[in-house]
């Protein structure tokens, strides 16, 4: 067999492995809330709390039929593992699928709320794509640490050519933390327990490997056709 086949098959094999390893650890990681969720795996998520007029999206289809939504958390090493597995349905459905991603930090990252904050000054720059993939691309560097690295996400900022000094008002700003904080009060909301979570066209997914997701996008490009 051919040497690169043998490679581009191990990689297929140890990216399916690895998001089904992903997605067996992330248990239920937020804080609980009484508030009944409103949408349970299967059941179809009221879109006034699933996709906001201010919610950030990757990609966008001009049909704007099918949207994917996931809540995430940029030092959940679930959320990393998983991360290439979006980028590559990101890839494949472009122009067909809107991606839409929402702020989920966990309490128990000590620098989730860091990055989310980090993510979303450069957002306003017009750079969420670069820096969204920067956070998950580095996270071994800087996840897991019980100090904060802000001034780490400040150097990654720096390195995309941001406005620094907007880039330092915004992360100071309250509101960027409340916007934050707003994507995370509607996860929980919904049921969202861990992260990541996935929706498409408002149902909850519970998905073990990339096929069960993109099974899931054909599915409603079918229903939307």
């Amino acid at each position: 067999m051919n040497r690169n086949v043998v490679l581009t098959v191990g990689l297929v094999v140890a990216a399916t492995i690895g998001f089904v390893v992903a997605l067996t650890l992330s248990g239920p990681t937020a804080p609980a809330d009484d508030a009944a969720p409103v949408a349970a795996p299967g059941a179809v998520a009221p879109a006034e709390l699933l996709v906001r007029p201010d919610s950030h999206l990757l990609s966008t289809a001009p049909d704007g039929k099918v949207t994917f939504v996931e809540f995430l958390d940029f030092e959940c090493e679930a959320c990393r593992a998983v991360f290439p597995a979006v980028e590559q349905l990101r890839e494949e459905y472009a122009g067909r699928v809107s991606f839409v991603l929402r702020y989920f930090p966990i309490p128990s990252h000590a620098n989730a709320e860091n990055a989310a904050v980090a993510v979303e000054a450069a957002a306003r720059q017009g750079r969420l794509e670069a820096m969204y993939q920067r956070m998950y691309r580095t996270q071994p560097e800087w996840g897991e640490q019980r100090e904060s690295q802000a001034g780490v996400f400040r150097g990654f900022a720096e390195d995309l050519g941001l406005d620094m000094g907007a880039y330092d008002r915004t992360v100071a700003e309250p509101a960027t933390l409340e916007r934050v904080r707003s994507d995370q009060k509607d996860g929980i909301a919904l049921g969202v327990e861990g992260t990541p979570t996935f929706f498409v066209n408002g149902t909850r997914l519970e998905p073990r490997t990339t096929d069960d997701l993109r099974a899931a996008i054909d599915r409603a490009l079918t229903e939307a056709a």
